[in-house]
């Protein structure tokens, strides 16, 4: 049987499926690689555009790579009834940061046009909910946390009509930024075919001219409620009652992708997750490895529960020594030799039988400017990730926390083309697997966003993978 709709999410770092299960997470978008993803019995197809971590240029021009690669992909899988329409969701970050509006703009352009764009950064399996046009994590309105202080990504208000006429330059005002309450959603919730879910398409019907629109959402059935009227009123038979099918575009946190499709209960608990764990040819399990590249101070309070584990070692990776070294006359050299170092260093703990724990130093660089932020990032991910992908073949499970850590570890420290959406081993974090075949075959790897869990959720999720408990109540 045809599949009739596909929810394509362009994701801006690799965490975004972090409420999904079953679907392929593309980590390349060439015409093989969509059509492997378009022909999917998913609902869902993710493609892993990283942008969060590119300047703004960078980002635009490699949306633009995806879009004009998208485009004659999609209308392939039409022409050949695979599906009959699809949903676009540009997928960014629950606590407001990323190149807002810049990615929706160039969507629009490029795979428009759109009645409009609905604005949902809930993501509630975190705590972050929207009353009232303000957007809180854990009931704190989110212009308060740490997020907003990013250095690159900060923001001054979490009333969102304010923060989208902010983060526009003031080209998008408050005033033309509409709201959807919870008041809406909650009487379409109550009653599916009652007259509040009427209501919610009429009102989602009227919407035109690319119109920004920011959502309340509470809980998942509201969000429900909301998929349910998306789908009407996008449905080819939309034109019998509502004149023409709606066309909308989603810049939205990973919870809504829950209300725009039905989907059955995860096929794997989090035992069956862990007991994706490699082993060796004795049925033995095969030793883990952690990175933690995200420092936030959430990151920092993880990692140091994490370390406080008699069977977990350190290994700092110094951020100012490795940027003097960058910006040296002869980096490669140097830096190749430091590699060579810290790679005997890993091996000398796996040996051990302790868990690694290769981190960067805490506390964030001061650089120049956000080119040399950016730059700086991106080679620490990637020494990370080569370090990671020669240990690959012989380890158990990796996990990862921080997004632009975990997109280049499976982009380019391991070398995947795409990777397959397991589930969650706690909320939000996902659990992906490596395609085979070849010596990574079956390698489970958890992506742990930097700005999600408690103090505890990092120490969990290692103890978790090894089959333990914490606070060394264990031992290997």
């Amino acid at each position: 049987m045809a599949q009739r709709l596909k929810v394509v999410v362009i994701d801006d770092d690799p965490t975004g499926s972090q409420t999904l299960h079953g679907c392929p997470l593309l980590l390349r978008w060439d015409q093989a690689s969509l059509e492997r993803g378009l022909a999917h019995p998913s609902p869902f197809l993710f493609i892993l555009a990283n942008t969060r971590a590119l300047a703004p240029a960078a980002a635009t021009q490699r949306l633009r790579q995806i879009c004009r690669a998208l485009r004659p992909a999609l209308e392939a899988a039409i022409a050949a009834g695979q599906l009959d329409r699809w949903l676009l969701v540009s997928r960014g970050d629950s606590t407001l940061r990323g190149h807002f509006p810049l990615e929706v703009d160039l969507l629009a352009a490029e795979l428009g046009p759109f009645d409009a764009t609905l604005l949902v950064p809930a993501f509630l399996p975190g705590g972050r909910t929207t009353r009232d046009g303000v957007h809180r994590l854990h009931g704190e309105p989110v212009h308060t946390t740490a997020f907003a202080r990013d250095g690159l990504f900060g923001y001054r208000s979490s009333y969102l009509p304010d923060w989208v006429e902010e983060k526009s330059g003031g080209r998008l005002p408050a005033a033309a930024v509409q709201r959807l309450t919870l008041a809406e959603l909650e009487a379409a919730a109550v009653e599916p075919d009652g007259p509040g879910f009427a209501a919610l398409c009429r009102r989602l019907a009227g919407l035109a001219n690319h119109v920004c629109v920011a959502v309340d959402a509470e809980r998942p059935q509201q969000l429900a409620a909301l998929g349910a009227a998306v789908r009407e009123l996008t449905a080819p038979a939309a034109a019998e009652r509502w004149g023409r099918p709606r066309r909308f575009l989603f810049q939205s946190a990973a919870s809504l992708l829950n209300g725009l499709v039905e989907l059955q209960a995860p096929p794997r608990t989090a035992a069956g997750l862990v007991a994706l764990r490699r082993r060796d040819g004795s049925g033995e399990p095969l030793p883990g490895l952690v990175l933690v590249g995200s420092h936030v101070p959430l990151a920092d309070a993880q990692l140091q529960r994490l370390l406080a584990e008699p069977a977990c070692r350190g290994l700092e990776l110094p951020v100012a020594k490795l940027a003097r070294v960058l910006e040296g006359p002869a980096p490669a050299p140097l830096l190749a030799s430091l590699e060579g170092q810290w790679g005997e260093q890993l091996e000398a703990l796996l040996a051990s039988g302790h868990t690694p724990v290769l981190f960067t130093s805490r506390g964030e660089q001061v650089c120049r400017h956000a080119e040399e932020r950016r730059r700086l990032g991106q080679e620490l991910a990637g020494l990370m990730g080569r370090l990671a992908g020669r240990l690959a073949p012989r380890l158990g499970y990796l996990i990862s926390k921080g997004g632009v850590t975990s997109h280049t570890l499976l982009a380019d420290g391991l070398g995947l083309e795409w990777v397959d959406l397991q589930g969650q081993l706690l909320p939000g974090l996902s659990l992906v697997r490596v395609p085979g075949p070849g010596p990574m075959q079956g390698l489970p790897v958890l992506t742990f966003p930097g700005n999600l869990g408690d103090d505890e959720s990092l120490a969990q999720a290692w103890a978790l993978m090894e089959g333990g408990a914490l606070a060394g109540t264990r031992s290997r």
